[in-house]
């Protein structure tokens, strides 16, 4: 059996390593690009390794799934694995803004247990496990149960021509705030329609789940976890009656962006 509390302490503390380096609070972290239009930080290593070694001291038989450490094929043999964005929304958090977190999933046999986001700038911690539901600072999160596609609030800087009877709110950096947003009804429909790794989504995927939402990735099929290939094309997360209707809106651009991505 984990340790609740400690696990919950590990994530809240990695948070205040990033927050300790955040440009917000006066700090000037090196930054490069691990790729073109791909920024880190000294605070994304920083954070990396300390989650690393304190959630391998606190359940030794996991493998490790990390943004920014190198993938080692070793993790495929077991069935537990720790699933870690040290600091999803890099780009919110080299230029001062909030909309970034720390992002930890424990994985079983390709399965969230556990999924937490510290977003310590915004003064946040977001947990929820598997059959037990979710929660933001302590309160318990009910989705979004909106019914009708149109007019559905979307985190989105904007929106497409075919989605104009949509509705565009405040879009933090983190996919995982994003996709937490569902689960707090602070919008009903989070889609991209990309291909997007593992880490980015796993904790937050869960927390929307158990605050009740419909979670799959942009086909509308279930999410795996700790494949081969740790990727997946689109997460999808909307309040459940509006699903299906999201499904059937997006399954042409999803069809023809999947075969050039």
């Amino acid at each position: 059996m984990i340790d609740r509390e400690r696990l919950a302490t590990i994530v809240r503390d990695a948070g205040r390593v990033a927050l300790e380096l955040w440009p917000g609070n006066g700090h000037s972290p090196q930054v490069w690009e691990k790729s073109p239009g791909n920024p880190v930080s000294e605070a994304d290593l920083l954070v990396d390794r300390y989650l690393r070694r304190e959630l391998t001291q606190l359940l030794p038989a996991a493998g490790w799934l990390s943004e920014e450490t190198t993938d080692a094929p070793e993790r495929l043999a077991g069935g537990l694995i720790w699933l870690v964005d040290p600091i999803d929304g890099t780009r919110d958090y080299i230029h001062g803004r909030e909309g970034w977190a720390v992002s930890v999933a424990l994985i079983c046999a390709g399965r969230p247990l556990f999924g937490l986001l510290c977003a310590p700038a915004r003064g946040e911690f977001w947990h929820g496990e598997a059959g037990q539901g979710s929660f933001r600072n302590g309160r318990p999160l009910i989705a979004s149960n909106r019914k009708q596609l149109p007019g559905a609030r979307v985190p989105a800087d904007l929106l497409p021509r075919q989605d104009t009877d949509l509705v565009h709110v405040y879009k933090p950096n983190s996919i995982a705030l994003r996709i937490a947003m569902v689960a707090a009804d602070e919008a009903d429909l989070l889609a991209t329609l990309r291909w997007g790794w593992e880490w980015d989504i796993g904790a937050a995927a869960l927390i929307a789940r158990e605050a009740g939402a419909a979670v799959t990735d942009a086909f509308g099929q279930p999410l795996n976890y700790n494949k081969p290939d740790p990727r997946a094309f689109g997460v999808l997360v909307t309040a459940p009656a509006i699903h299906d209707a999201a499904v059937e809106r997006l399954a042409e651009r999803a069809a023809r962006l999947s075969v050039q991505g």
